[in-house]
């Protein structure tokens, strides 16, 4: 079992930045994979970035090159930091913690809201 607590989250105007933080009650050395999702006003839940517990990164197209994902091991702690941010990029952002295992087991946080404006 694991518990992800979402911070970070506010209001801020286009092209400024913002870092998530999600805080894991446990080590996440040995989660599998550790996520960002995003879901904007009456749309679906999407991949924003990932990150494997070997350190490996993956990137939806709209925010390569603005957004990074980190993880720290020592704090158990997952961060998004999200640069030149735009309108678009208003969601509630969860964390997602997936252990790769029979079956696939997947965690989320509460979310926290992301708002920029124009």
């Amino acid at each position: 079992q694991v518990q992800l607590v979402e911070s970070g989250g506010g209001l801020v105007q286009a092209g400024g930045s913002l870092r998530l933080s999600c805080a894991a009650s446990r080590s996440i050395f040995s989660i599998n994979v550790m996520g960002w999702y995003r879901q904007p006003p009456g749309k679906q839940r999407e991949l924003v970035a990932g990150m494997t517990s070997g350190g490996s990164t993956n990137y939806a197209d709209s925010v390569k090159g603005r957004f990074t994902i980190s993880r720290d091991n020592a704090k158990n702690t997952v961060y998004l930091q999200m640069n030149s941010l735009k309108p678009e990029d208003t969601a509630v952002y969860y964390c997602n913690a997936l252990l790769l295992s029979l079956p696939n087991r997947n965690y989320w946080g509460q979310g926290t809201q992301v708002t920029v404006s124009s």
